[in-house]
Formats: structure tokens, C-alpha cells, sequence
């Protein structure tokens, strides 16, 4: 049974991929070849693609919070390294295939919200997940630990939230590790570094994480700077639902301060930090689920065609003066 489910999971990975790729060729092919005048070519022949192309997912809200479903290609301006670049090709409420992320902070911060944060991420998940969207579950405390790979199956995803729990023996400790950093129980950088990095790097489609935590890190290996960029490589867009517990920090004799790490992860790649607690957390999740259905996709060549391997910062806004767009604010060039 086990190896016919692993069979049928990797067969779905496979001809979910092959769609998503076979879309980002055709979409190239269209606007390469109608930018240098070309005609499609001849039965048997072959169409080489060889233009790198760059895409941005983009939410646009107005200055009172109403998101803006309406807008044409015409509506925006991008620029990456403060020169304005050509959307070449552009799309709402794309159907390119989500692969979603769900991470649970399950460290003794999160005790008195885990339960609330489980019952709304499975309601999320069957709002959100359409047939060829792909899910998987990981949490982290002491440790990091992937609870189910990729699937679509609802009831596989909800058996592996409702298995996560908290680990209260995790306690900030010393010399834990070689590098000299002090261990602790709460490791979200490491998190979110192996989920982009072992997890998410090789898929296709519109990548994105959701972080149930309140951002607080203790112990991770990597720093922030090295979960973002795993991130950014990775091409995912994080949202963070900050679901905090103060009078935890309180009673420890520590106050809160995790927020700032959350804004930076969110904001520089696409998505948002949404402040939840135990009475709203639904409605979080419903701002998250109403975004991805209202994304923008935009796409275009660089005109810096050098292949160094550099990271690019990007900028999209849009002409209506008092809208605020959510975007990743840059990129990392391929090298060699």
C-alpha cells in the first residue's frame, strides 16, 4: 500500500510540473516570438527559447485595505535596479498550480493558540487547495521535522496537523552546537531555510509558505540573512500569521520582539505578516486565502542579461496613486 501511494504521489509531482513548465515555455515562446516578429514554427521543427524570464506575483491593495481585482498590464510599472523593464506578459487570478507550505511553530511559546492555529489551517487548506495544488506540513521546536510530504489529500494533511503538538521540554541551552550557537526551541530560520532549500528549490508554479508562529527564534543554525535567501532562490512568497502568546514572554521575564524577523521574511518576498490571536486567527487566514485568488502575474526579460548571479532588487507599483502593492523586491540572477 505504502509503495503504491509513493507511486501515484510521485506520478502526480511529475505531471503537475510538466504542466507548469510546459506553461512557462508556451507563455515565453508566445511573447519571445512576438517580439522579434517571428512565426510559429514548422510542423517538426523546433522552437528554441533561450530568453530569461522574470516572474512577480503581485497584490494590490487600496490605502483602506480593499484589495483591487481589476487592473490591466497598462496599470503597472516594474523596474529592477531602478530601470524600468517591459511587461511582457501578464495574467489575473493565474491558474498556475499552488505548492504550499504549511509550518507550525509547536515550541512552548505556542501552547495556549496551537489548537485554534490547527482547526483554521485545516478550514484554509479546504478553502484554498484546488486538484493540482500540492501541500506539505512541517514543525519545529528543538527540532524540524517534515510531518507530510507533498500531497492533495485533505484528510493526509489534516492527520498531520493534528499531530502536531507541543514539545515542552525544549529549553535554551549552551554549546549545543559545533559553530558555538546557543541551542534553543524555537528554530524558525532553520525552518524555513530547509523548507526552501530541500523542500520547495526545484519546484515549478506559484511557491508559498505560511508560517503559524510568533516569530520569536531560538537556537536555529542559520542566521535570518540565510533563511531569507533560501527563500528568495527558492522563488516563495512567506506569510506569517503572528499568533503571540505575551504573557509567555512575560512570566519568562523576556518580552516580545518577534515581529521585525516575520516583516522582513514576508515583505521581502511577496506576502504579509498578519496579526492574529486566539479570537481571529480565522480571519488571517481568510486575508491569506482571498490574495492568492487575487494575484497578479507579472513578466519580463531583464535587460541586464548578465548571468553573475547577483541579486536584483525589484519594484512594482502601480499608477493609481494611493494603492500599495505587496511583491517580492527582488531576485537572485542565475550564474555562470
Amino acid at each position: 500500500m505504502h509503495s503504491m501511494y509513493a507511486s501515484s504521489k510521485r506520478s502526480l509531482k511529475i505531471m503537475r510540473k510538466l504542466t507548469c513548465m510546459l506553461w512557462v515555455v508556451l507563455m515565453a515562446a508566445t511573447f519571445v516570438g512576438a517580439q522579434q516578429g517571428q512565426e510559429p514554427p514548422a510542423a517538426g521543427g523546433t522552437l528554441k527559447v533561450t530568453t530569461e524570464v522574470v516572474s512577480v506575483y503581485a497584490v494590490v491593495r487600496e490605502k483602506n485595505g480593499r484589495l483591487i481585482p481589476d487592473l490591466n498590464k497598462d496599470d503597472f510599472l516594474l523596474q529592477e535596479d531602478r530601470t524600468p523593464q517591459e511587461i511582457r506578459y501578464f495574467s489575473r487570478e493565474t491558474d498556475t498550480p499552488l505548492t504550499l507550505g504549511i509550518l507550525v511553530d509547536t515550541s512552548p511559546s505556542q501552547e495556549r493558540v496551537l489548537e485554534v492555529e490547527k482547526s483554521e489551517a485545516e478550514a484554509f487548506l479546504r478553502e484554498v487547495l484546488r486538484p493540482k495544488d500540492l501541500t506539505f506540513v512541517m514543525h519545529f521546536d528543538v527540532e524540524v521535522e517534515l510531518l507530510q510530504d507533498f500531497t492533495a489529500d485533505l484528510h493526509r494533511l489534516d492527520k498531520a496537523i493534528d499531530e502536531t503538538e507541543i514539545n515542552g521540554g525544549g529549553m535554551r541551552t549552551t554549546g549545543t552546537y559545533p559553530s558555538g550557537d546557543s541551542g534553543g526551541a524555537t528554530h524558525l530560520y532553520d525552518a524555513v531555510y530547509l523548507a526552501a532549500r530541500d523542500v520547495l528549490k526545484s519546484e515549478v508554479g506559484r511557491n508559498v509558505l505560511i508560517l503559524l508562529t510568533d516569530g520569536e527564534d531560538q537556537g536555529s543554525k542559520v542566521k535570518l540573512e540565510a533563511a531569507l535567501e533560501a527563500a528568495q532562490k527558492a522563488d516563495i512568497i512567506i506569510y506569517s500569521v503572528n499568533i503571540h502568546d505575551r504573557g509567555f514572554y512575560a512570566r519568562q521575564g523576556m518580552g516580545y520582539g518577534g515581529e521585525s524577523a516575520l516583516r522582513k521574511l514576508s515583505d521581502e518576498t511577496g506576502g504579509r505578516v498578519i496579526d492574529a490571536n486566539s479570537k481571529d486567527s480565522s480571519v488571517a487566514f481568510q486575508q491569506i486565502a482571498n490574495e492568492l485568488r487575487t494575484q497578479y502575474l507579472l513578466g519580463y526579460t531583464p535587460t541586464n542579461t548578465k548571468l553573475d548571479g547577483t541579486f536584483r532588487r525589484i519594484e512594482v507599483k502601480v499608477h493609481a496613486g494611493n494603492a500599495k502593492v505587496n511583491a517580492r523586491r527582488g531576485y537572485y540572477a542565475p550564474a555562470g
